[in-house]
């Protein structure tokens, strides 16, 4: 082992926030326990965190896309040769690593299979309750595993239970609302000028959007005025940005999530699991629509929150313009009803996962 400091790290989660903000993160936590370390993260030159990581202040280094096929097809017979060619670029990357950290996604595959022919230490979050392929694949080559919520089967079993790494605005807020809660909320509401007592919702598709939402509650906009409903809309960067109105304020990115779940009476978002987590913190009642493609994570990523009584979870095919405006009364009375202090579940999470990492490279791990 490395003297205590100057120590070099490799973090990889690539492909969607979910995984990318969890690392970041972690990383952040661990730069300021350790100043003099070198954090570097892995990814594709083309993905979210080309974006995410220099914005956080960590340095990127590329590897090739690799996506695994879900089906026999001519992309499946490409695939051993793609991985290997992400390996041996990660390999080039990790060559100088006391210990590398995935987070998932497609990116830390290559990175999890180069770290063990170099024999350099892996650690592993999972955040979904779902294990995706990539971590199932890593956890074959290391049993330094934590995840969000307990996972019944697989290896994922014996993780050590750490909750969703949260970023710092988030944490902050949690923290300055914890005083008062019903304060926190009626501040961010005057913050986002809206009314105090006319119902708020905050709709947000993913971190890239969602056409399919988007295009729903343009058709379901004339029932929200007619209620006096307050909407505050997040249709995605690389989407059209519809026109503001009375009541309805469309934005192409939120860069304040924070106040927007406070605020909120009731979200309308994908079940993401780094969503889910950040709504548990500060937000109120939630309508969760998940991704209909994908490994079937995020059908399961709001389980605790139903059980809670916090949320509810519909199929994208229920999901229409005509059924929301039927199902606003309830989701209004729904969100009265709750608490307005959020959950604690994840507010030490990133403590947790740094001080796995030190176990780690302390060989306690």
């Amino acid at each position: 082992m490395k003297s205590e400091f100057g120590r070099t790290l490799v973090f990889a989660g690539g492909g969607t926030a979910g995984h990318i903000e969890p690392a970041i993160a972690v990383a952040t936590e661990w730069k300021s326990r350790y100043p003099l370390d070198r954090e570097i993260f892995i990814g594709v030159e083309d993905g979210l965190e080309s974006e995410l990581v220099p914005q956080a202040g960590f340095e990127l280094k590329p590897v090739p896309r690799v996506v695994a096929p879900r089906s026999i097809s001519f992309d499946a017979l490409s695939f051993p040769m793609e991985l290997w060619s992400a390996v041996k670029a990660a390999r080039n990357h990790i060559h100088s690593a006391d210990v590398v950290i995935g987070f998932g996604g497609y990116v830390s595959a290559p990175m999890y299979v180069a770290a063990w022919t170099k024999r350099i230490p892996i650690v592993i979050h999972e955040a979904n309750a779902k294990v995706g392929w990539a971590n199932i694949l890593g956890s074959i080559f290391s049993s330094n595993l934590a995840c969000g919520h307990a996972i019944q089967r697989g290896r994922f079993s014996r993780a050590r239970i750490t909750g969703i790494p949260l970023r710092a605005s988030i944490l902050s807020a949690a923290k300055n609302s914890g005083q008062d809660w019903k304060s926190a909320r009626e501040k961010a509401k005057a913050k986002l000028n809206w009314h105090l007592n006319s119902p708020t919702i905050l709709i947000m598709g993913g971190s890239q959007g969602s056409v399919f939402i988007n295009s729903e509650i343009a058709k379901a906009l004339p029932e929200f005025r007619r209620r006096g409903i307050q909407v505050m809309h997040s249709v995605g960067a690389k989407n059209v940005l519809p026109a503001s109105s009375e009541g309805y304020q469309p934005v192409s990115y939120l860069s304040d999530m924070a106040t927007a779940y406070l605020g909120a009476d009731i979200l309308i978002a994908r079940s993401g699991a780094v969503t889910c987590a950040e709504f548990a913190t500060l937000g109120k009642y939630a309508l969760f629509l998940p991704l209909p493609i994908g490994n079937g994570e995020q059908a399961r990523n709001a389980d605790f929150l139903v059980a809670a009584g916090r949320a509810r979870v519909v199929d994208q095919k229920v999901f229409t313009a005509n059924w929301l405006s039927s199902q606003l009364d309830d989701l209004i009375e729904s969100s009265s009803r709750v608490s307005d202090a959020g959950l604690d579940s994840d507010l030490h999470a990133v403590e947790d996962i740094v001080d796995l990492i030190e176990q780690v490279i302390g060989g306690k791990g």
